[in-house]
């Protein structure tokens, strides 16, 4: 067991706390929530900060709520953002905070027997249960507009012109109610968040103070960015999701391995459980040797295990290697359809019917004529090649220009076929 606090600072995750907090955290098994915006059916990676507090904060003693905001999901959080986002309708919502406890499930221990077990709880519950009129004569009349306005995420709204809606203005009361029905009802006494949340937060202290003459507490982590500057968690392609289907084991694997070593420092500390002995033994031997990323692998495997498990990161790894090392027609067998195509994207691709495919005799001809001489420009120069060694078939080596086509297709119709030291092209049979 850990002191929560001292474990986010080492690893760079602590940016502002209320007074106290710590003393109180040392009191007795505490307490807190954190909240998620079900504006997706998966988590992304930028919710892994949130998703590390948690677990941080359960491997310390005390008992995570994870909020899934099937209600404030509805309207948006203006924190950091220019403009109103798109509202969805309660059945997509509901759709996608069932897939968001799906994830969650894998981090936190639910376990019924656990002392400090987590619990999910969705905000939709008990704002569902308020009318317009109630919620502001029972919870707006609490706190002013001029709180609400000093707001850093509603004044930079407002300074920038673009302005903001009623909707998204009363966002801060609504994530401040949760606090005061969490803490009235669930007995949490504190919010963690990222540190765009933190007005939002204190909202919610103040509506505890006011409404029932409480004291809770806030905690806020730093939002991470690259040391480029851009956005973190955001690819050419897009977002990383946690949900295989939306971004591959292995794309997910490639995004922590390609990760810049100053980026790598500090990952490893925000998205491991790592102790700070290993991490430093890690950047010490990165250091020596940092060709060998030493530290971009030990993220990418951590991460990967924690997410997808063991089973995909060995596939991960092993597709990696079958561009980047020595590697079999029995490793790239071992991928699926889905991983074999993205290992090599980008790769031309060659398409030849079944029928010419079964009438072709030799690999000289499969690779010029039957290929429309896309692969080699002529049959001379095919068979020159392969006499010199060059070329392979599904990582074999082809020595015989004349030899016959009895490679095993790949996911029943595919060929890899490798022309020198680097260029590729898949032949697809149809």
């Amino acid at each position: 067991m850990n002191n929560f606090i001292d474990e986010l600072q080492w690893r760079g995750m602590l940016q502002d706390m209320t007074p106290d907090l710590e003393q109180h955290l040392k009191e007795g098994m505490r307490s807190a929530y954190l909240g998620f915006d079900p504006t997706a059916d998966s988590l992304h990676i930028g919710h892994l900060v949130g998703v590390m507090t948690l677990l941080h904060f359960q491997l310390a003693g005390h008992k995570p709520f994870a909020l899934v905001g099937g209600a404030t999901g509805m309207i948006g959080d203006p924190s950091f953002k220019s403009a109103e986002r798109n509202l969805l309708d309660k059945a997509t919502l509901d759709h996608n905070v069932e897939c968001l406890k799906k994830q969650l499930s894998k981090f936190l221990n639910f376990d019924e027997g656990a002392a400090n077990k987590a619990e999910l709880v969705n905000n939709h519950d008990w704002m569902s249960q308020f009318s317009f009129l109630e919620f502001i004569r029972d919870v707006g009349k609490h706190i002013t507009v001029n709180y609400m306005m000093a707001k850093d995420s509603v004044k930079r709204r407002l300074e920038e012109g673009s302005g903001l809606s009623f909707t998204e203005f009363s966002y801060q009361l609504i994530q401040g109610y949760d606090f005061f029905h969490l803490w009235k009802n669930n007995g949490i006494s504190i919010q963690l968040g990222g540190s765009d949340q933190w007005g939002n937060i204190v909202t919610g202290t103040e509506l505890i103070r006011k409404m029932e003459g409480g004291h809770a507490f806030a905690l806020t982590v730093p939002l991470i960015t690259k040391a480029d500057g851009s956005k973190f968690g955001k690819t050419e392609s897009g977002s990383v999701w946690l949900d295989p289907e939306k971004t591959s084991p292995y794309a997910f694997y490639q995004f922590w391995l390609n990760v810049s070593d100053e980026d790598a420092s500090k990952y490893i500390r925000i998205f491991t459980l790592l102790d700070k002995e290993r991490v430093e033994q890690l950047e010490k031997e990165h250091l020596e040797a940092p060709h060998l990323r030493l530290l971009q692998k030990e993220i990418a495997k951590e991460v990967t295990i924690m997410v997808h498990g063991e089973k995909e990161y060995e596939m991960a790894v092993k597709a990696s290697s079958i561009l980047f090392g020595k590697s079999s027609t029995q490793d790239l067998a071992a991928l699926d359809e889905r991983t074999f195509l993205q290992v090599f994207d980008g790769v031309p691709q060659v398409h030849i019917s079944s029928a010419i495919f079964e009438e072709t005799s030799n690999v000289v001809d499969l690779l010029s004529e039957k290929s429309e001489f896309i692969i080699f420009p002529s049959k001379g120069e095919a068979r020159k090649m392969i006499q010199g060694g060059g070329v392979s078939i599904n990582k074999e080596k082809v020595s015989d220009p004349m030899g016959a086509i009895n490679f095993e297709l790949l996911q029943d119709k595919y060929l890899l076929v490798q022309k020198g030291k680097k260029q590729y092209f898949i032949i697809l049979i149809k």
